[in-house]
């Protein structure tokens, strides 16, 4: 399989290892030096496109794969506002995405069990759910894209919260709001630390945590080179050319969607 890949920082690299570990071609790295490679001719005749860039470009280049008609699996974080947009020309049957905050198998398997211990802990009113989310020191954005797809999930999920929101600290660092109905994400920036997401329901009682610790970017990396199989094996099923797959379906898909959850 010819693979693109758009953006190569430190996921890039990894990606491009992994990717060439598992069997497949290269057919373009795109990077900030060469950014008209998304127009050539070796990229138009990628089966699927892995972009991994900045919240800046990141909408630019789906939609330029969009054009090149080679489906695109993104990682990118920090333009969720424009997301629903996106999916529309998905739905409408001119492209192909496979969109998450966060590729790791572990994760996914975490926002699952995070759904489904929402819903246990429904009747039982002396419980509250909290989300911390850590990473290294060069992580900008808080909270983190995966934190906000935990938080999201849960509170669907959930009968006890429907909004979140980062709470508001005092000198001291001590968070000091208090809401009933909001799930507060907490965030720390340490190091090198890949990403750290923290799940805790408490109660008067006792607490019940939940925890998914990354050892390192290569999880990432994984997840997203087996997402680009799965896209470019499912637009191939639909028979109809790379992404025109309108009439058979929305081209938008998940993790959820490539794990079967």
């Amino acid at each position: 399989m010819k693979i693109a890949i758009i953006g190569y920082g430190k996921m890039g690299h990894i990606i491009e290892k992994i990717a060439l570990d598992r069997g497949h071609e290269i057919s373009v790295i795109i990077d900030r030096d060469n950014e008209v490679d998304i127009d050539s001719k070796a990229f138009r005749k990628s089966d699927v496109a892995i972009e991994f860039s900045t919240p800046d470009t990141a909408v630019a280049n789906i939609l330029k794969c969009f054009s090149a008609e080679v489906p695109v699996v993104c990682g990118t974080t920090g333009w969720l506002s424009q997301l629903p947009a996106v999916k529309s020309v998905c739905d409408s049957g001119k492209g192909a995405l496979l969109f998450s905050t966060n590729f790791s198998i572990g994760v996914n398997i975490f926002e699952a069990t995070s759904r489904y211990l929402a819903k246990l802990m429904n009747p039982y009113q002396q419980y509250r759910p909290t989300l911390e989310e850590v990473h290294h020191i060069h992580k900008l954005d808080h909270p983190s894209g995966t934190a906000i797809t935990i938080a999201e999930q849960l509170i669907e999920a959930s009968d006890k919260v429907d909004h979140w929101k980062e709470p508001a600290e005092n000198p001291e660092g001590v968070a000091v709001d208090s809401d009933e109905r909001t799930l507060f994400i907490t965030h720390r920036r340490e190091g090198e630390v890949p990403g750290i997401h923290t799940v805790v329901w408490d109660s008067p009682e006792d607490s019940i945590t939940i925890s998914h610790s990354a050892k390192s970017r290569e999880g990432f990396a994984l997840g997203a080179v087996m997402a680009a199989e799965w896209l470019a094996k499912k637009c191939r099923a639909k028979h109809v050319g790379p992404i025109k797959i309108g009439s058979t379906g929305s081209g938008f898909f998940t993790m959820k969607d490539m794990l079967g959850f």
